[in-house]
């Protein structure tokens, strides 16, 4: 059956983000992603995970930036990542430096590395080329730390983010074997891939196989709101066969929930707009562990 973590930095946001370990754990969740943590000290995540039984399953390295505020400076202006931007190779090997010591504190056993925006000017071939460089830097450090960290690699669409480098799995898998390392695996998420392929089960059969695949995210498209369960508008993931899909095929790793609660924002009184949401989970609920 399929195991769910709760991505933090979508799901419970009316809460202060460290309450939101406990929202998630009383809802039925056993483990967490998040965006970034670097705002806050490890100890007091690794505190909150501990005291609520959760595990941490994945977060981002800085999309910029080597320090909490130069961190959050980056994603406010817009930083995506770095690691297809020449020039900031240093930066990127301080940031990776900075997220693996989170990583080890909070014993995540991935780190996304956020490809970024192709800067105006700069060809996709130099992107290429520093994105692989980059990437190479990143299973080498992780490595040689022994640390059993997994690097990620996620296409997203442009839709969302117009400009990224990485954004189709095809592309990913390329990269993969131009990286040629065992610890770089791709973090497949479905509501990027449906916004630009489409047919994720088709995609899913074609690439889950490889072994290749070590993070799954999900969302319903095109909005990004709960998953949807068999009843389904045209054009949207039929999540229950997905699911059921990834049972077949052996999967066996998280599924990160990533997206957009779509009562968030309303005055529900003391009821999270994500519990609320929550109807989609619980069939599965009692298969968590």
């Amino acid at each position: 059956m399929p195991k769910f973590a709760a991505n933090l930095s979508f799901l419970y946001t009316e809460l202060p983000f460290l309450d939101r370990f406990e929202a998630a754990a009383k809802d039925g969740f056993k483990a967490v992603e998040f965006l970034f943590p670097y705002a806050y000290p490890a100890h007091d995540i690794a505190a909150r995970l501990k005291a609520n039984d959760l595990q941490q399953v994945l977060f981002n390295l800085p999309p910029g930036g080597v320090d909490a505020k130069s961190i959050e400076h980056a994603w406010t202006k817009g930083e995506r990542g770095i690691a297809c931007q020449t020039g900031r190779e240093a930066e990127f090997a301080e940031g990776l430096d900075l997220a693996l010591r989170y990583a080890d504190a909070l014993g995540s056993a991935r780190l996304h590395l956020m490809a970024g925006i192709v800067p105006n000017g700069v060809s996709i071939q130099n992107a290429h080329q520093t994105y692989v460089t980059n990437a190479k830097t990143a299973s080498k450090l992780t490595a040689s730390r022994n640390s059993g960290v997994t690097i990620t690699i996620e296409p997203i669409n442009t839709f969302d983010m117009p400009g990224y480098f990485l954004t189709h799995q095809a592309q990913a898998h390329a990269l993969l074997a131009e990286i040629g390392a065992s610890n770089v695996k791709v973090q497949m998420d479905l509501y990027h891939c449906q916004r630009m392929e489409g047919h994720v089960n088709d995609v899913l059969r074609q690439y889950l196989p490889s072994g290749n695949i070590a993070h799954i995210q999900i969302a319903s498209s095109p909005h990004r709101h709960e998953p949807q369960i068999n009843h389904v508008q045209s054009g949207d993931i039929n999540y229950a066969a997905v699911f059921d899909f990834l049972d077949s095929m052996g999967y066996e790793g998280w599924i990160g929930c990533e997206y957009k609660p779509q009562l968030q924002g309303q005055n529900l009184g003391p009821t999270s707009a994500t519990s609320m949401g929550l109807d989609w989970f619980k069939p599965y609920r009692t298969t968590q562990r």
